[in-house]
């Protein structure tokens, strides 16, 4: 398998996550979000993904974008250690927890989003990164309220699901940008859970070939 990927990437890390709890091999290949004015609008990757966005898949004449669809595809694909549930409503729970956060929240801090704010719309460096503080608070805020009943030790059950793998890049994310996600106890406990995981450390951004 070849998995196209930006170290920061959440999507991709999301992907690399999964891909070590399942230890499933990949090919590395690094697509530079900035460099050259972004390597994902090059023709070369234009002919991988016409969206033109990170993370691709490729598995073997399967080529897939968005990582939620990748997940998913590999667990069907590899069914040993299944990142969602059994059951039917095990299976919805996980999902839901996993779009709201690469649905709700991930977008309004994405890379693209954020070029436009400072370029055609003209925002400064400090009003963008209270654009980005704004909507991570409040997406997190109530994933914390969502996730407070839980009784398991991830996001759902005592086992990383899909859910987790969207969870840990988004925290990244919120500490990158300087909130504070202490606020947030349980998300907090349930990442440094994942973080004992050696799947999760080898796929934290500091460890991919590309790193900065």
């Amino acid at each position: 398998m070849k998995l196209y990927s930006y170290f920061r990437s959440s999507s991709a890390y999301r992907v690399r996550i999964a891909c070590n709890l399942k230890n499933l091999p990949y090919e590395y290949v690094a697509i530079h979000l900035n460099r050259n004015g972004g390597e994902q609008y090059s023709d070369s990757f234009l002919k991988v993904n016409a969206q033109q966005t990170v993370p691709v898949l490729q598995d073997e004449t399967v080529v897939l974008s968005q990582s939620l669809a990748i997940i998913e595809y590999l667990d069907e694909r590899f069914p040993a250690r299944l990142l969602l549930p059994d059951s039917v409503e095990g299976r919805a729970r996980v999902r839901s927890l996993s779009h709201y956060i690469a649905c709700e929240i991930h977008p309004l801090n994405n890379l693209r989003v954020l070029k436009f704010l400072t370029g055609p719309l003209g925002l400064s460096e400090e009003r963008k990164l209270s654009w980005i503080r704004h909507w991570l608070e409040t997406g997190l805020t109530a994933l914390e309220r969502e996730l407070a009943t839980e009784r398991g030790g991830f996001c759902y059950g005592d086992t990383p699901t899909m859910a987790d793998c969207c969870l840990v890049p988004q925290l990244y994310n919120a500490r990158r940008f300087g909130v504070d996600v202490a606020r947030f106890p349980v998300l907090q406990a349930i990442d440094e859970r994942c973080h004992w995981n050696e799947a999760f450390q080898t796929a934290h951004p500091n460890r991919q070939p590309d790193s900065e």
